[in-house]
Formats: structure tokens, sequence, C-alpha cells
């Protein structure tokens, strides 16, 4: 999963899972290709949570979204932009998530890097909660050819991002490892929430790993 993060204040055009960039339609067109996605994604969600990703058909997502086939393929190109859409659009949100929630700190003049990793920890959490059924869709093992790989990438980029966020030096192997360790919990954490019984449950669990994270991120000595 896509993890702690800070935006650098410029945009880049939202680009489709074959990496092309989206042009720009006029308002009324681009108002019903959002609707027509939107429709898709959530009937893929479904299908993909209740067969997995293996099994999902693309004749069921078409019937469900009532969107036609032909219009699912030049959207998405098939199950695999499917899947990576959600994604994309999963790791968007929990990115607009935790960078308000850093902004918002920050702006309350809080600067020590742990209360700050510790906020934006909480509110990844939080999001994989309200998020449930896609957040563990996405850490299933069942997925497209080569998400594996993506996904260890953006792992990566995540632990990268804590350890700036902590000030840590990735360059020393006890401050590479402690970062790996925090990114670790709150990956698992994450992958608890998706089994909690209700909000009650799954706030006492963000409530126990935010403890066990301010914990961890002290320095050594």
């Amino acid at each position: 999963m896509s993890g702690i993060v800070e935006t650098t204040g410029t945009q880049t055009p939202r680009q489709h899972p074959d990496g092309q960039a989206k042009s720009r339609l006029p308002e009324v067109d681009a108002e019903r290709d959002g609707s027509v996605r939107h429709a898709l994604l959530s009937a893929a969600l479904e299908v993909f949570t209740e067969r997995g990703y293996t099994e999902a058909g693309l004749n069921e997502i078409a019937t469900r979204s009532h969107i036609p086939l032909g219009s699912l393929f030049q959207h998405y190109g098939g199950k695999r932009g499917l899947y990576l859409a959600l994604w994309e659009e999963f790791r968007e949100e929990q990115e607009r998530r935790t960078a308000a929630t850093l902004a918002a700190e920050r702006d309350r003049g809080v600067d020590d890097p742990i209360a700050l990793f510790v906020a934006g920890a909480r509110a990844y959490l939080e999001g994989a909660w309200d998020n449930r059924r896609l957040a563990m869709l996405l850490v299933e093992d069942d997925g497209p050819a080569g998400f594996d790989a993506l996904r260890r990438q953006w792992d990566r980029a995540w632990v990268q991002r804590n350890a700036r966020l902590l000030e840590v030096d990735e360059k020393l192997r006890v401050g590479r490892v402690r970062v790996r360790v925090l990114t670790t919990v709150i990956g698992g954490a994450a992958r608890e929430l998706g089994d909690c019984a209700d909000e009650r449950e799954a706030r006492e669990i963000v409530d126990e790993v935010c403890g066990i994270l301010i914990h961890l991120s002290a320095p050594a000595g």
C-alpha cells in the first residue's frame, strides 16, 4: 500500500492504467465519463471482492454496472485496468487524507517528527478502515500479473517517505531498519482493520497501534 505522504504543491495529469494521460473533455462529457467510470469501478470492486480477481468475469462486471462491455474495454482495457484503477483510487485517497492531516498539524504548530509521523499513520489507518473492502482486496495475493512487483515498488517509496518525515538517515542501517519496522507495523495493522467487527473495535486497534508507533519511533538511547 501507499503510505504517509506529503504533496509537492504541483499536479500532473491523471494517468490511465496504461500510462496515457487523460485528455480534457467538455464539462458535460467529462461528467458522463466520470459516471461511467464510477459505475464500472463500483461493480468491479463488488465482483472482485466476491469472486477474487482470477475468477471475476468481465461480463458480470458490465452487467452489474449497467455499462456495455465495449465501454468497459474502452475505459479500462479489461480486468487488469480495472484493478489498477481501483488501486490508484485507494492510493490517491490515502495520500490526500494523510497530506491534509500533516498540513493541519503543521498549521497548529506541530513540528515534532514523531508526532507528525503518528498523526499521519492514524489518518492512513482510519482511511484503511473507511475503505476496508478495497483495502482488503488490494492486499490479497490474487491480483493481476505483475502487480506484486508494483506493490513492492510503492512500498519502497512509502518507506522512503516515512524516513523523510521522521528525519531518519536511510544511509545508516539502524535508521533504515527502524523505518522499515514502523512501516510494516502500519501495513499489518491496516490488514487487521479489515476483520474488525465494528467501528469501536477498529478505533481501539488504531489507538493501540499509534501507541506502539510512538514507542518504536523514539531513537535508541
